[in-house]
């Protein structure tokens, strides 16, 4: 069918009209016939079952009754109100019907002793069954009716329902459509490719999941629409990213030379894992090519990301180019600057760091060095993006945290060069493999999924607040071995000023259980000045004091290896990934260590589901995977990324396997025709370019 009469704005439609239009647009976005063939079902009701009254019970299922009607009657309850009742009656029994409005168009429609289809929720009360505000359908119509076994419920709002669109109505529509339309859409998809995969050709597929006529043929349809959205989301990613590796070239690193080989074989602090080295080779690849390289490099808390980055770097420098590391925070940037340093600390490398706390006089050796080529390596946070920051030959940059910095300041990083610098973004954030093929399709993934040998798995329990005496002595005991503690309070934003209480009141009870001399506290908050900040952070890293009593400041970025016990005070109230980075900061010394999370008794199903993935596993993807399914993928990318995917059927959680499926074959179909031109691609050619040209991938992904 031509696509013009698809593009017909909605209100033409029969039985739809302006101000049906203007409510349809405003509140579901469906502008034209084409958005209501695309306005997908979210749920169905099995309506092939027909109930005898004896066998109703009393279940949130939606059921239907054949049966009549014998008798009407008007009841009063309570003060002045009325409903209207009717006696429905099968070969069985007999049930109530009832409404509490709209009586008098009810009456006037409701038939005596007519054979009638009644369908909706049954209630019991003192074991009488009643139906309220039932559908009802006179045998005849219902047998007539483009009406499917399955009975699709589409998303409505409360305006819409309020203002008579109901779900009846839109299935009306929905008819209406399907009979103007003559159901005739044309195939998106090559035809080896619905033979291949066995799908269901695309006019099937769009009426069997308006109407289906039977669960499998429902099932069959959902596949072939899924797959087909996910299909073209992955071509576009893919198209992108051949796109940008064919037009953006980058600095061949040929030479694998002195720098790197001295440090693999004779400085290496300990074995790398296999992970890591697969994860060097996907970079020497990368970086080995003209292609620019654009890679995410995904590691658990202390998987080793940090080697593999300087060994990057190592590459670099023997093909005669520099590096930058930049981190979204100052914290972040020391750490690692003490990091490399320490690994580097025998080879003869020029590294340094550019914050916004650099003195002047330093900050002009840094810019003199990094202009005559003369510093190796520089490390730091925004300060990295300002002009006067010029480089001699950036070679790599690479950036930790991805989704702290936004795509317009990396390209700030590249512009620094005529050639583009190799990029490596590193994220401690696991997201799951389906997230992060969606989101970050344009780049290629490695992942590193296995920690460095030596590593005690942390032990975690979840303890109620009133076990709290035993927690205390169990923290004497540690003090007493020499070992430190964290104590964690929630910081949620919108009630700074409760937390600040929680906070103060939790470190005054604190005081009082562990007193000084013999014990010795610190604390640490957003409201801190930042020199009070590092003052405090120093005095416990040194080991003055026992206890840090802090916010999530500490989240990203501490590294004390003699603290050994992490106390997460209300756990309820953070997110299993704030939960597994913050437990991330114990662990790291050669003790065994602990994270005790508290609760109060009150707690939902989803905090119980968060305190049992937390006990049961220090895995960040098992993680990050019941997180999707807890959260959605709106909620675990941040605020910029937010909604994600805007996808019509699919979904990210429950399709994963069809999403692997649909990348593979659109690898496959662009590795052999990338311009689409193949005789067999053109009807898919043209809908990409449509579907680029409106709905742009970024669109997608917000």
């Amino acid at each position: 069918m031509s696509n013009n009469l698809l593009q017909t704005p909605i209100e033409y439609l029969k039985g739809v009209g302006p101000q049906r239009g203007e409510l349809l647009r405003k509140e579901v976005g469906i502008h034209k016939y084409e958005d209501l063939v695309n306005f997908f079902p979210n749920r169905y009701i099995d309506r092939t079952r027909y109930y005898k009254i004896n066998e109703l019970q009393n279940t949130v299922a939606e059921v239907q009754i054949i049966g009549k009607i014998i008798n009407i009657k008007t009841v009063e309850f309570g003060k002045g109100k009325k409903r209207l009742v009717a006696t429905f009656v099968d070969d069985i029994g007999q049930i109530e019907l009832n409404w509490f409005q709209g009586h008098k168009w009810i009456r006037e429609s409701l038939k005596l002793n007519e054979m009638m289809v009644i369908f909706g929720k049954c209630t019991a009360f003192n074991n009488t069954y009643s139906f309220s505000h039932p559908e009802i359908e006179l045998l005849s119509e219902h047998e007539k009716s483009l009406r499917s076994a399955m009975q699709p419920v589409y998303p409505s709002t409360e305006t819409l329902t309020n203002r008579g669109i109901t779900n009846r109505v839109v299935n009306k529509m929905m008819q209406q459509l399907f009979f103007e339309t003559q159901v005739k859409f044309q195939e998106t998809l090559p035809g080896y490719l619905i033979e291949e995969l066995k799908l269901i050709p695309k006019n099937a597929a769009l009426f069997n999941i308006h109407f289906p006529k039977s669960a499998e043929l429902l099932a069959k349809a959902q596949f072939r629409l899924k797959f087909e959205e996910l299909f073209f989301i992955q071509l576009q990613l893919i198209t992108k990213n051949l796109i940008r590796k064919h037009k953006i070239k980058g600095h061949p690193f040929t030479i694998v030379g002195n720098n790197f080989n001295d440090f693999y074989q004779n400085h290496l602090p300990f074995e790398l894992t296999n992970a890591q080295k697969k994860v060097l080779k996907e970079i020497r690849n990368d970086m080995g090519t003209t292609a620019q390289m654009n890679r995410l490099l995904q590691g658990d808390v202390g998987s080793g990301k940090t080697i593999v980055a300087l060994m990057a770097m190592l590459i670099a420098m023997d093909n005669g180019f520099q590096s930058c590391l930049m981190a979204p925070t100052e914290i972040l940037a020391n750490q690692h600057f003490n990091g490399l340093t320490e690994l580097a600390k025998e080879l003869n490398i020029n590294i340094k760091i550019l914050t916004g706390s650099t003195k002047t006089s330093q900050r002009k050796i840094i810019h003199e060095e990094l202009e005559n080529g003369t510093l190796d390596i520089i490390i730091g946070t925004h300060a990295l993006l300002e002009d006067k920051v010029q480089f001699k030959n950036l070679g790599l940059a690479i950036i930790d945290e991805q989704h702290r910095f936004g795509v317009e300041q990396r390209s700030k990083l590249w512009k620094k060069n005529d050639i583009p610098p190799h990029v490596l973004v590193m994220t401690a954030t696991p997201i799951p493999r389906t997230l992060a093929m969606s989101l970050y399709g344009d780049l290629d993934i490695s992942v590193i999924d296995e920690l460095p040998p030596g590593r005690k798995p942390i032990q975690t329990v979840h303890r109620f607040d009133s076990n709290r005496l035993k927690v205390w002595k169990f923290i004497r005991d540690e003090i007493a071995l020499g070992r430190q503690i964290y104590i964690v309070y929630p910081l949620i934003q919108e009630s700074e000023k409760m937390d600040f209480k929680d906070l103060m009141d939790g470190y005054e009870s604190i005081s009082r259980d562990f007193p000084l001399p013999q014990y010795s506290i610190s604390i640490l908050h957003g409201k801190m000045k930042p020199v009070d900040k590092d003052a405090e952070m120093k005095r416990f890293s040194e080991g003055k004091t026992n206890i840090m009593v802090a916010t999530t400041v500490i989240e990203v970025g501490v590294n004390i290896p003699n603290a050994s016990v992490m106390i997460i005070e209300s756990a309820e109230r953070f997110g299993l990934s704030q939960l597994h980075q913050l437990r991330g900061r114990v662990g790291r010394g050669a003790d065994q260590s602990y994270c005790i999370l508290m609760t109060s008794y009150k707690l939902s199903s989803d905090s119980k589901t968060r305190m049992e993935t937390m006990v049961s596993t220090n895995d960040g993807f098992e993680i990050a995977e019941v997180d999707l399914k807890l959260r959605g993928p709106g909620d675990l990318m941040g605020k910029q990324q937010s909604g994600v995917l805007n996808l019509q059927i699919a979904d990210l959680v429950r399709d994963k396997d069809i999403l692997l499926l649909a990348r593979n074959y659109a690898i496959k179909l662009l590795k052999e025709d990338a311009p689409m031109e193949k005789p067999e691609h053109q009807t898919m050619r043209v809908v990409f370019i449509e579907m680029t040209k409106k709905k742009n991938i970024w669109n997608y992904i917000s």
